[in-house]
């Protein structure tokens, strides 16, 4: 079975994945199941590699000493889209890379062999992605509530087909198949 590259994300009511100053704590606060209805840990599981924006990983970055651990959560090999390729490096199996989103989501799907390539965090990545033609699924988990501002769930023009939609918990889970 071939991979697919797929966008699993949480958002806000009014589509917004992170609050001004990507701020998450919005989020970090809900009751989801990871084990439930479309939830992450089931999802994960079948996934071979990462493309993740900078923003999300300057996040991970910023929080990784709130927790007392200064651990990379992804035993996947990831991609790191920045425009600042000094960052700290969290782990071994990260690589930074910038420009065109192709060659990097080769590579992705190459190291993923077959698996799910997860675009973990960054609507401006997964709009690159799709962009690209490579963007296969977008799972996205609505939280009950609004944010008003912040960093947008999809910041381009995606059309989308239903699939299959959940309740888990607090969040109601759609998953979209991309048409191409």
């Amino acid at each position: 079975m071939t991979g697919r590259t797929v966008y699993h994300t949480a958002t806000s009511l009014d589509g917004f994945v992170a609050a001004p100053g990507d701020d998450l704590g919005w989020l970090l606060t809900r009751d989801v199941d990871p084990q439930g209805p479309l939830g992450i840990e089931p999802f994960t599981a079948g996934v071979g590699a990462i493309l993740m924006g900078g923003s999300t990983y300057r996040w991970l970055l910023a929080h990784r000493d709130a927790t007392g651990e200064d651990v990379w959560p992804y035993a996947q090999p990831a991609w790191v889209l920045t425009s600042r390729p000094d960052l700290p490096r969290l782990a071994d199996g990260i690589t930074f890379a910038q420009g065109d989103v192709r060659p990097v989501h080769a590579a992705a799907v190459a190291a993923a062999a077959g698996r799910d390539v997860w675009v973990v965090g960054g609507g401006p990545v997964a709009a690159q992605v799709a962009e690209a033609g490579l963007l296969d699924e977008v799972v996205v988990s609505i939280a009950p509530v609004t944010l008003g501002a912040g960093a947008p769930l999809l910041p381009a023009h995606v059309e989308l087909r239903l699939k299959e939609v959940a309740r888990n918990r607090e969040f109601a889970v759609a998953r979209y198949a991309v048409v191409r």
